[in-house]
Parts: C-alpha cells; sequence; structure tokens
C-alpha cells in the first residue's frame, strides 16, 4: 500500500490572501480614500455651510442695495441722509441732548 503525503496547497493559499488583500485595500479606499465615503459627507456638510453663507451674504448685498438706492440721485430718503449723516460725522441737531 502506497502512502499518501498531504502538500500544502501553497498556490491556493497565496491566490486567497492576495485576493483578501486586495479586498481589503478597495473597502478601505471606498470608504476613506480621497473619493470615500467619509470624504463625500464632509464636502456635502461643507456644502451646506456655504450654501447658509451665500444666503446670508445675500441678504446682506439686498440691504445695502437698497440703502445705495435710498441715498442716489434719483430718489433721495431724507431719514436715512440724516440718519448717516449723524453716523459718520457725528453731528447733532441745536436742539438734541447726547448722552454718552
Amino acid at each position: 500500500m502506497a502512502t499518501t503525503r498531504l502538500r500544502p496547497a501553497w498556490g491556493a493559499l497565496v491566490y486567497i490572501g492576495v485576493s483578501f488583500s486586495l479586498a481589503m485595500y478597495f473597502t478601505f479606499a471606498a470608504v476613506q480614500g480621497d473619493y470615500g465615503l467619509f470624504r463625500r459627507i464632509q464636502i456635502e456638510a461643507d456644502a451646506a455651510k456655504l450654501e447658509a453663507r451665500k444666503a446670508e451674504l445675500e441678504a446682506e448685498l439686498e440691504a445695502i442695495s437698497n440703502k445705495t438706492r435710498r441715498l442716489s440721485d434719483s430718489y433721495l430718503d431724507l431719514d436715512l441722509l440724516d440718519e448717516r449723516a449723524r453716523s459718520v460725522l457725528g453731528l447733532i441737531r441745536a436742539d438734541e441732548i447726547v448722552v454718552r
């Protein structure tokens, strides 16, 4: 009777090891890489913050545009002109009392 000797299947072990390593690498890259899930979530959060900042700036621009139009030659708001003169130049009327 012939004795059979079991040999380890090195080729199969190497193939499984390389396949497992590649699968782990691509999984890691898909989650934490430059184009991964975590980066996408970060980019979406940054985009939401920038959209909010854009809305704030548009509101501020609208307010400044409104004041500019109200001080233009075609439409002069005397109350706004009086307010700006008091604020910028520090002017007061003769019948006013200033408390600081």
